[in-house]
């Protein structure tokens, strides 16, 4: 049996933070910053309206989550790099990160997309 990513009831969003970067793929995302490193986080969401998906920043509760976890530090200092001449940070989607630190995972969607694990 697989076990799913369950958020916590209460939550309180210290760590990471909302970075517009005007991206092809994303116009939003979570940013953890330390040192003048960064490295962005982003969920895909769906719209059942139109059917239209679109990638944005993460869930309050499951940036916490990645943050806390003891492996993120170590995951952070080997993906972080500095902004580049246009303003984007290293990008990796939450499943990536998750998947890196053992996290349990998200529930998977019939309408989710996928990069070959790398960064976007």
């Amino acid at each position: 049996m697989r076990y799913h990513f369950k958020a916590k009831k209460t939550y309180n969003c210290n760590h990471g933070i909302i970075y517009n970067p005007h991206h092809p793929i994303y116009n939003r995302c979570t940013l953890y910053f330390k040192d003048g490193k960064g490295l962005c986080v982003v969920q895909q969401r769906f719209k059942p309206f139109n059917k239209s998906t679109w990638w944005s920043e993460v869930s309050f509760e499951l940036a916490d989550a990645i943050f806390e976890h003891p492996g993120f530090s170590h995951y952070f200092k080997t993906h972080a790099r500095e902004e580049d001449e246009n303003g984007f940070y290293p990008t990796v989607t939450v499943r990536q990160i998750m998947w890196a630190l053992r996290m349990n995972p998200l529930k998977k969607e019939r309408w989710e997309t996928v990069f070959d694990r790398k960064e976007i």
